[in-house]
């Protein structure tokens, strides 16, 4: 592998881009009109123009991207996260042009793709999966019915879904009528798959995460896992490892599970199993990423371990080079997601960005895609920063976090730093003892303290 382009824009590029060059790998950038001025443009190798700024007709333009992969000679494409990442048609056509996928096989993303599909593979491979319907509904009747089988609450969800989008809490069959049309219509507008499912909605759940590496040869080991129960409109805001929640039973059988689901499925690359747990620690199969997460920085702060540049060694056919014993969390790792978005509502706050000055600190590391003078548009997700701190200890990361935002400077948008201070200042975080539910109870308690 001599050139890798990232069919990808913002941190995420900078963040491949930066392994790439610590391993003599050439990069190619592809960006839109809006993106032009950005870092990752100028911090890789070469850069190709590929579209105007709507994502359909730039970072989704599969054939645009191709042509540029094969106008700079590039043999292998990164696909990062979100956009391409988990396009079945997008890896074939890579592969069929005689270019490296740097990902599992098109098979396996189409697998992990239909959540129903995954949830069948799990339930054969003895990985437990939430109580739920084995087939996409048809109806609302049908609908209803199911529900009543498996009792309500329920998660109406969407079968090609994903980043919390579809997604709907029903606790009565009123409810569950009123959200059927419109997540389906969400879910084809989104995905361009209707098909709708229903699991048994588990109550203050924790989300946790175990990542997962496996190579070409049948090679499969996993990283710990990542908590990622601190979530607004179920899309992740903070994620930490190891989780305070668990315990090291608990985790053991969740590793093992998560190692178990990457095998049922034959898969190589990075990835990751993501569980629901319940308050006495049982723990389900909720879905799988075909992909480097978000917060992949969070491991690696953890365990010392290079997943981007594991990535590129899978691809080119290597051996995993560690092996499961060699796997620690040697410290612990917070990740913080900088949104440009209002900190109450939670509603994107694009415009330009006057002054960005972002922390610097020992420990404290810093993915971004923006700098002083950027503008930031509406047509991409407002993610602008990740802070990833680490230290020995959960509190010692804590206050680390704190001082990093303290010193976080961003003017001319509006973020949700104040609410990520807000976060790391509250009694139930600095416990350790919050759910899903977190952002939701904490609001619910702001009004009350207001009336």
């Amino acid at each position: 592998m001599n050139k890798v382009l990232i069919a990808n824009r913002g941190e995420i590029a900078r963040r491949i881009i930066r392994t790439c060059k610590a391993r003599g790998v050439a990069t190619v950038a592809v960006y839109s009109d809006a993106d032009k001025d950005l870092p990752f443009v100028r911090e890789a190798d070469e850069s190709v123009h590929i579209g105007p700024p709507p994502v359909p007709h730039s970072y989704l333009n599969v054939e645009a991207i191709l042509a540029a992969a094969k106008s700079t000679g590039a043999d292998a494409i990164h696909p990062g996260y979100g956009l391409l990442s988990e396009n079945e048609a997008f890896a074939r056509r890579v592969l069929e042009e005689g270019l490296l996928f740097i990902g599992p096989t098109p098979e396996v993303i189409g697998q992990m793709g239909d959540k129903l599909t995954a949830r069948r593979i799990m339930e054969a491979a003895g990985v437990p999966v939430v109580p739920g319907c084995e087939q996409a509904i048809d109806s609302p009747d049908e609908a209803a019915v199911i529900a009543m089988s498996i009792g309500y609450p329920v998660m109406l969800k969407a079968s090609a879904g994903g980043g919390g989008i579809g997604m709907h809490i029903c606790r009565d069959e009123a409810e569950l009528r009123q959200a059927y049309q419109s997540a389906k219509g969400r879910a084809k507008a989104y995905f361009g798959n209707d098909a709708m499912y229903l699991e048994k909605y588990v109550e203050r759940p924790h989300h946790i995460e175990v990542q997962v590496v496996a190579d070409q040869h049948g090679n499969v080991i996993h990283l710990l896992e990542r908590e990622c129960s601190i979530q607004r409109r179920h899309q992740k805001v903070l994620e930490e490892s190891p989780s305070p929640f668990l315990d090291t039973a608990t985790r053991e059988l969740l590793c093992d599970a998560a190692v178990t689901a990457a095998k049922a499925v034959g898969y190589s690359g990075v990835g990751t199993v993501e569980f629901i747990v319940d308050e006495q620690k049982n723990f389900y199969f909720l879905e799988m990423n075909t992909r480097l997460q978000v917060e992949h920085p969070v491991t690696e702060e953890m365990t010392g371990i290079d997943l981007v540049s594991l990535q590129l060694d899978i691809a080119d056919g290597h051996p995993l080079s560690i092996k499961q014993e060699d796997v620690k969390a040697l410290r612990h790792a917070i990740e913080l997601r900088v949104y440009a978005e209002d900190p109450v509502t939670f509603l994107p706050s694009p415009g330009t960005i006057t002054l960005y000055q972002p922390p610097a600190f020992e420990d404290v590391r810093i993915d971004d895609g923006v700098e002083t003078g950027t503008q930031v548009t509406p047509f991409y997700d407002p993610m602008i920063a990740k802070v990833i701190v680490s230290a020995a200890t959960r509190e010692e990361a804590v206050y680390q976090a704190q001082k990093a935002m303290d010193h976080f400077l961003i003017t001319g948008i509006k973020t949700n730093i104040p609410f990520l201070k807000e976060v790391l200042q509250d009694e139930q975080f600095l416990a350790g003892n919050y759910t899903t539910w977190f952002v939701t109870e904490r609001g619910a308690a702001s009004s009350n303290e207001k009336r």
